[in-house]
């Protein structure tokens, strides 16, 4: 097909170009069929299934409240689990946000294996760690704790040492110049311009590992995902749905208090 031309009022003539709207189209068409081919997908097969969806969602729709007293402990477990590992790893992703700072530290290769450390444990999903943790010790909420740990680490240490990197020297150059450590220096004239934001993102983080650590129950790291991942193999679903209930509720009055406290901070 050749491009079309258009004549203006002036006697001018304008070429328009080719639309390759319906060349992406056929190609975004035959990539989907493609794909549905290669992991086995049938649409057939999941409008045939549909009805038993409707099922498990309306057992899950209707909670069964009476097992709600079973659900305190291990929702305090995993309260719990997330505070100790948000807290404890927000505390040591400062630290390590600090070593992998270019304008804080001037070793090249403590920055670079400072930095690889952290990309290192954001790419372990934290499922994985949670599982060699419960290989190593045990099951229950320590193996939780210490993925929860781990993670932290990694996400609020990496957005940390970019606010570090960002932030105003003038200050820690002047205080330098009057004889203070780097050490001394950072604390007084660095910290205080990053804290709001560190402060912030850990809040953050553990409005994130409260979700995170009610799944890590499927790999035997205790707290309520435990029960969740009990009554999911039962196919019990109106429990289910009394876990999914309690742990909405949690993660807004959480998410409520966290934002509350990061605009304060900010």
């Amino acid at each position: 097909m050749k491009p079309s031309t258009v004549t203006l009022s002036n006697g001018k003539t304008v070429v328009m170009k080719r639309s390759q709207t319906p060349f992406v189209v056929l190609l975004l068409v035959v990539l989907t069929i493609a794909a549905g081919k290669l992991t086995g997908f049938n649409i057939v097969e999941l409008f045939e299934r549909l009805p038993a969806l409707w099922v498990i969602l309306e057992q899950l729709f209707n909670p069964n409240f009476a097992y709600a007293s079973k659900l305190w402990i291990p929702l305090l477990d995993t309260i719990k689990m997330s505070f100790i590992g948000s807290a404890l790893g927000a505390l040591l992703a400062l630290p390590m946000a600090y070593l992998a700072s270019s304008n804080m530290i001037s070793n090249r290769v403590v920055v670079s294996l400072s930095k690889f450390f952290l990309s290192v444990l954001r790419t372990l999903p934290t499922l994985i760690v949670a599982s060699i943790a419960t290989f190593i010790l045990g099951l229950g909420t320590m193996a939780g704790t210490v993925a929860i740990f781990m993670f932290t680490i990694a996400y609020v240490g990496k957005l940390l040492y970019e606010q570090i990197e960002n932030a105003d020297m003038k200050a820690y150059d002047a205080m330098l110049s009057v004889g203070m450590t780097p050490l001394q220096s950072f604390r007084y004239a660095i910290l205080p311009q990053v804290l709001p934001s560190y402060l912030s993102t850990a809040l953050f983080s553990f409005e994130g590992n409260v979700r995170y650590a009610s799944i890590l129950g499927l790999v035997g790291a205790g707290g309520i995902g435990l029960m969740l991942n009990e009554n999911i193999g039962w196919r019990n679903y109106s429990n289910v749905g009394m876990i999914l209930l309690l742990l909405m509720v949690t993660v807004i009055v959480i998410e409520t208090i966290s934002e509350t406290l990061r605009k304060k901070l900010i």
